[in-house]
């Protein structure tokens, strides 16, 4: 489990060297696009070769980029059978997206409305 700087607002903090890990693993194009894929998979999660073959990406490049998205926190994995399901790590998610914003706005809401109207937004819409 991730240590934590503290509490605002009873969301549990990330620290900042768990922070800059998230980001660098997501700085990187196919590390983005998998973790943007599992997002949207949902807890379900996905078959490693599906993800490798929905990226165009070597299986085993594919593992070493899985590898490091997990150690950031970002996904997690499990095994079902011979297959292993990776899925997005939601409480990692936010926990990035709450260190991001802990401290925004310096005391003047006008500035971080949009941003609170973009996390308003469904995030699953409608099929």
């Amino acid at each position: 489990m991730r240590a934590v700087s503290g509490r605002q607002s009873g969301v549990l903090l990330m620290t900042s060297p768990e922070a800059v890990s998230a980001l660098s693993a997501l700085a990187h194009e196919h590390r983005l696009a998998a973790f943007r894929l599992l997002v949207r998979a949902g807890e379900g999660g996905v078959p490693a070769g599906d993800i490798a073959r929905e990226l165009g990406v070597l299986p085993n490049t594919l593992s070493s980029h899985l590898t490091i998205l997990g150690h950031a926190g970002l996904i997690r994995s499990r095994r079902e059978g011979r297959s292993i399901l990776y899925s997005a790590d939601y409480d990692g998610m936010r926990g990035l997206l709450d260190f991001l914003v802990a401290d925004c706005c310096g005391g003047r809401p006008e500035i971080c409305a949009p941003l609170a109207e973009v996390a308003r937004k469904p995030c699953c819409p409608p099929a």
